[in-house]
């Protein structure tokens, strides 16, 4: 179901209405191919979804809490981007490195205590070097402690509809109380490429180097598959191996969520067995296009008789591979609209 907005036409007109449209079975069942079965993987949960329609393509065990490990940074980034976008903290903040963030365990962009060092290189050491001292200071820099910035993340988590997500830290060190699902994992990883896809780049970059220490990225996949531009590992003794991947052809963008595993090699193989199961069996296509009038309906008492009605946002559709020729939308609305009609009224489904 997808929101509709009446597109202005008139200038006599001085509001925009809306309607739902539903796209009701789009596929013919009777003609659909069998699909062939998705991957069976060794993964302890795993998912795969396609960004533009949302259609989910293989699952299992996607509702089941497990540690995220490094995977959390994802919410750490996406709270510091927030905080950017606010105008709370900039790229060229300089943040002097804490104690805490020095001594930081794990994976590290290795900063040095009370050196200065800019936002922009703080996330490249985060996001491609993983680095968990980098994620402290970004903390610190944004909400003055670890411990506030956290609560910044279950907040933003919950707006996102992350229901069975809660953080006890920035890094995705190991906390009994620290967790979410694949399911959460997929929403967290669709709302960072949907509301700060220039940011998102990021993600895509292969290695960087910090005070002539250079580390590459550990998903491999951005050396394997050219389609893949993100998005992030994770890897403790207790959560194993996890990869949440993205990859874009032409339309079409997937998203894998593979966590568990047992191996780097692993989690890559798995990751893209699911990428290749989705990109061959399944393709995307954007059915209304934002903005554009898709149908007229009539106004009675306006002082226009009747207005174009337009869709408020792409609207895409995922469906097996060659079954394009099928596909079928239907707009119910009633017969007749009645004035005053206000801005983004719905007046049907």
């Amino acid at each position: 179901m997808n929101s509709y907005l009446i597109k202005r036409e008139f200038s006599v007109l001085k509001t925009i209405f809306g309607v739902m449209l539903i796209l009701l079975s789009t596929i013919a069942q009777s003609a659909v191919r069998p699909l062939p079965a998705p991957p069976s993987l060794g993964a302890k949960s795993y998912l795969l979804a396609e960004y533009h329609s949302g259609r989910v393509l293989v699952q299992h065990e996607a509702n089941t809490r497990i540690e995220p490990a490094s995977i959390t940074k994802i919410m750490s980034s996406y709270v510091i981007y927030q905080a950017m976008k606010e105008g709370l903290i900039k790229l060229t903040d300089e943040v002097t490195i804490s104690e805490k963030a020095w001594r930081m365990e794990g994976s590290r962009m290795f900063v040095e205590v009370g050196k200065k060092v800019s936002v922009e290189k703080l996330l490249h050491g985060m996001i491609i070097q993983s680095g968990n001292d980098a994620t402290v200071a970004l903390a610190e820099h944004v909400a003055s402690s670890e411990e506030s910035f956290v609560s910044l993340m279950n907040d933003q988590a919950r707006q996102l509809g992350m229901l069975d997500t809660h953080f006890m830290n920035a890094t995705g060190m190991p906390d009994p109380d620290h967790y979410t699902t694949a399911s959460d994992i997929m929403k967290m990883a669709i709302a960072l490429i949907r509301d700060f896809p220039e940011e998102y780049r990021l993600y895509s970059e292969r290695s960087y180097t910090f005070n002539d220490i250079s580390q590459s990225n550990r998903n491999r996949l951005l050396w394997e598959d050219p389609k893949v531009d993100g998005i992030k590992t994770g890897h403790t003794t207790s959560a194993g191996y996890c990869l949440v991947a993205s990859a874009l052809d032409k339309d079409q963008r997937l998203i894998s969520v593979v966590t568990g595993t047992n191996s780097d090699k692993d989690r890559t193989n798995q990751s893209k067995a699911l990428l290749n199961y989705g990109f061959r069996f399944f393709e995307t296509r954007r059915l209304y296009e934002a903005a554009k009038p898709v149908a007229t309906a009539r106004v009675w008492k306006g002082e226009s008789p009747e207005v174009k009605l337009g869709i408020a946002k792409d609207l895409y559709v995922t469906y097996p591979r060659g079954q394009d020729k099928l596909l079928s939308a239907t707009m119910d609305r009633p017969e007749r609209l009645e004035a005053p009609l206000s801005a983004g009224q719905v007046v049907g489904k």
